[in-house]
């Protein structure tokens, strides 16, 4: 677990070379290159910005959540830049702000794998990904819940990814125990105190919301007990002046989410320091959001998996050591105070970007294709390229032949992804000496992170799908009239299952929010987070996307986009095989499920009168046998129809 894990990435960044094509010796896929691209077989949007940011005295760049997607949405226009792009447009914005005379920092809350095939092929995952998330120049950065469900992961960020931040990776309340030492001991910091380049006196707590997933190598300190430890109370009482408290972590930053505990560490600060302004970046829930809590206190998340680039700035801070400019007459700046009544001299203005090149150049100074890249970033591109190569996550099974989505279809429809998985559950997963017995497949909704976009369907593809290695088990020979109730009674408990999706719609791209703990969202259900922005007077092109509402109303996506229509989503769905071909019920069915909620299979089963216990589960396939095996499995036998050039299509929500 130790810097030994990443000699093979340090031989890659050695000798970057351009594969031919993203998908494999095999593919000779082509797309049009609207804007020149790095990673091969990836396009640009041709929707543009609504106009320039607004520059305060504080600036911020925020990333959350990025789960891998380091190469970008390599089959979706709208967030297809590359984390090489991403190094290039922050430098930009850096030498800006530095001409301009102000202050720009980069802050990331957590969650970097578990999503894609580029962070998720090695072991442990991340090896690959975090070095290149490290290319950029963080000021401070959390963990999150995804860094530490399994004890080598954790590990991985204890001994390498922390070690790299040094006092910048802030783990106010993570500790792990130090094989060493058996002593627990923090992860990162447990706060950082640092002067900006233009005298902003700042105070940092990284706080992860009150997580119990965690293995048990590492303890999770909850908030309520954090606030009351003396180093907590001596730090929000520091002995040198504050400016700001800066507030980060994996952690919803939307009071009314029953899972954030938000609320309980900004108390604690505001009740000891009333006057000091306080910034929290948060994450987990997957969604653009922006909260005001009072006059002086506002929080701000930037959705998830290299989607969105969040943009937050701020003047009017009340510092004896500011020596920046208050406003540089060359840009826009903030000018909206947190509440209608504020009496602070704090303005505000945030901003979500979409992830993509177009965006990048538009805000770097109106920079052109051949002035944009750095050789840094050109470097970093090229290394994801090669690594993708040499992980094998290119490999190709077959072409989608249309794009399955998460939530914009109906979950009967046949653009369902549900609807897809079922069907796939149906004929592929049926055990040879069991396949004249009629079958329930129960997966939950879950563990399916993403839509399957219409074109090359590679490795990477069915791990961004379904990335969890969860092997189906089962109960055999159930009575058919126990057996057909198990799903709906599935679907009747309450509270979120292990990896399960939740509805949406506050301010997000309506595709899945994943539970494992993450996102509980049922909070923002009386919310409406959209609006249908048609095409604007400057006959601006509009796609699909994003549209957000927060606490500043509908302004703050940076492009504007067409609403995409959302529809609930069940918490588990099931495929059904072998049943008799004239209708009628059978006597016995063998229920099937994932091995992770077995115990509440039983336990519905055992509620109808059945005698099963959890030692009556076995495995029903081998135990590497997964949803994301499932749909491998099912694309080589439906999906070879226009291999190796598999035609793309126009993306999530698109009527067409």
């Amino acid at each position: 677990m130790k810097p030994t894990t990443l000699v093979s990435l340090a031989a890659i960044l050695g000798s970057v070379t351009a594969c031919d094509s993203c998908y494999g010796p095999s593919s000779t896929v082509v797309h049009e290159r609207l804007v020149r691209r790095i990673q091969p077989g990836s396009n640009t949007t041709i929707a543009e910005p609504r106009g320039p940011l607004e520059w305060g005295e504080l600036n911020f760049l925020h990333t959350t959540d990025t789960h891998g997607w380091l190469e970008g949405h390599l089959k979706e226009m709208t967030y297809s830049a590359d984390w090489g792009d991403f190094v290039s447009f922050s430098r930009h914005m850096k030498q800006k702000a530095g001409r301009l005379g102000v202050d720009l920092l980069i802050v990331d809350t957590g969650d970097l794998h578990d999503g894609t095939g580029f962070s998720d092929a090695t072991t442990p995952n991340g090896v690959y990904s975090n070095p290149i998330h490290s290319e950029i120049d963080y000021d401070v950065l959390s963990i999150g819940n995804h860094e530490l469900y399994v004890s080598e992961i954790a590990y991985e960020h204890f001994y390498n990814y922390s070690k790299v931040w040094g006092e910048k990776y802030v783990t106010s309340n993570v500790q792990i125990i130090n094989p060493v030492t058996s002593q627990l001991e923090y992860v990162g910091s447990k706060y950082r105190y640092f002067t900006t380049k233009h005298g902003i006196r700042i105070m940092t707590f990284g706080v992860i919301f009150d997580f119990t997933g965690n293995s048990n190598v590492s303890k999770i300190i909850m908030a309520a007990d954090m606030v009351k430890q003396q180093w907590f109370l001596d730090t929000i009482n520091f002995n040198q002046p504050i400016d700001l408290f800066l507030l980060i972590g994996h952690n919803p930053i939307r009071t009314t989410d029953p899972v954030s505990s938000w609320p309980t560490v900004y108390n604690a600060i505001r009740a000891a320091r009333p006057t000091v302004p306080i910034q929290i970046f948060g994450g987990h829930t997957h969604i653009r959001d922006f909260q005001v809590y009072d006059d002086r206190g506002t929080g701000f998340e930037a959705g998830r998996y290299c989607e969105t680039l969040g943009w937050f700035s701020m003047s009017g801070i009340n510092s004896t050591t500011y020596t920046g400019s208050r406003k540089h007459r060359k840009v826009p700046h903030p000018s909206r105070k947190a509440t209608s009544n504020s009496t602070s001299s704090l303005v505000y203005s945030c901003r979500y970007l979409d992830w993509n090149r177009r965006t990048f150049e538009y805000h770097a100074a109106g920079s052109q294709a051949d002035a944009f890249d750095y050789h840094s970033g050109l470097r970093i591109s090229g290394t994801i390229t090669d690594i993708r190569k040499s992980l094998n996550i290119t490999y190709l099974f077959g072409c989608a032949p249309d794009t399955y989505c998460v939530s914009c279809q109906p979950i009967d429809s046949p653009r369902s992804v549900y609807s897809l998985i079922s069907t796939a559950l149906g004929d592929i997963v049926v055990r040879p000496n069991r396949s004249t017995t009629p079958r329930y497949i129960i997966i939950n909704t879950g563990g399916v992170r993403f839509d399957l976009v219409k074109g090359p369907f590679t490795v990477d593809d069915s791990t961004i799908v379904a990335p969890f290695p969860n092997a189906f088990k089962y109960l055999p020979s159930v009575p058919y009239a126990m057996a057909r109730t198990v799903l709906d009674s599935l679907n009747a408990q309450s509270g979120p299952a292990k990896r399960d999706s939740a509805g949406l719609t506050w301010g997000a791209m309506p595709q899945l929010r994943d539970s494992c703990q993450d996102p509980t969202l049922d909070f923002i259900s009386g919310h409406n987070g959209k609006r249908d922005l048609g095409v604007t007077l400057r006959q601006r092109v509009v796609t699909p996307g994003y549209t957000t509402v927060d606490d500043f109303g509908t302004e703050g996506d940076d492009t504007p986009h067409s609403h995409i229509p959302e529809y609930p989503i069940p918490k588990y769905v099931q495929g059904v095989g072998g049943f008799p071909s004239d209708g009628t019920d059978p006597n016995v069915v063998d229920v099937i499920f994932l091995d992770y909620f077995a115990s509440k299979v039983v336990g519905i089963l055992r509620d109808l009168g059945a005698n099963y216990t959890v030692a009556d589960v076995d495995f029903y396939l081998d135990k590497t046998f997964s949803v994301q095996q499932t749909v491998i499995k099912y694309a080589k036998k439906n999906w070879q129809a226009n291999m190796p050039s598999c035609p793309g299509g126009p993306g999530v929500g698109s009527k067409i």
